[in-house]
């Protein structure tokens, strides 16, 4: 599994608001500009991030975009699933799973459940206060 250039902007993205629209909404130009991501890509992303509700945008000279929850109800899963789909290495193992022929007495799939649950368990288990934590401390780094 890749992370897309959609799901990493879409991240940096919403932690940008995280950071940054607390008091007033932010305007996609702003964030463009801080981030160093094209507008009309940024567009496109709030666009998705808008339809499932988990940003808000006001309208008017002093407009932008607001984050609908607050920062520690918004996952990176949540995130990274919205823009990239399924976060599972292949298909028989996401949760919809493909069916394969194999299934009964592929032994492979015991490693690709376990980098999926890996995976969810990382993505699923980092919330955006925490991203806002980390870059407060200015670490930038996973600490346990």
């Amino acid at each position: 599994m890749k992370i897309s250039t959609k799901g990493r902007y879409a991240l940096r993205l919403m932690l940008d608001l995280a950071t940054y629209a607390k008091e007033r909404p932010v305007s996609l130009k702003d964030v463009a500009n801080r981030q160093d991501i094209s507008e009309k890509y940024l567009e496109q992303i709030m666009s998705t991030l808008n339809k499932a509700g988990y940003v808000r945008s006001i309208r008017g000279a002093q407009g932008g975009y607001l984050l609908t929850k607050l920062p520690e109800e918004y996952t990176v899963g949540m995130i990274l699933r919205l823009t990239e789909g399924s976060l599972a290495p292949v298909a028989c193992v996401e949760d919809e799973g493909a069916s394969c022929e194999m299934a009964s007495s592929c032994v492979t799939s015991i490693v690709y459940k376990k980098i999926n649950e890996a995976v969810n368990g990382v993505v699923d288990g980092i919330t955006l206060q925490d991203l806002l934590d980390w870059q407060d401390q200015g670490t930038g780094q996973y600490v346990i």
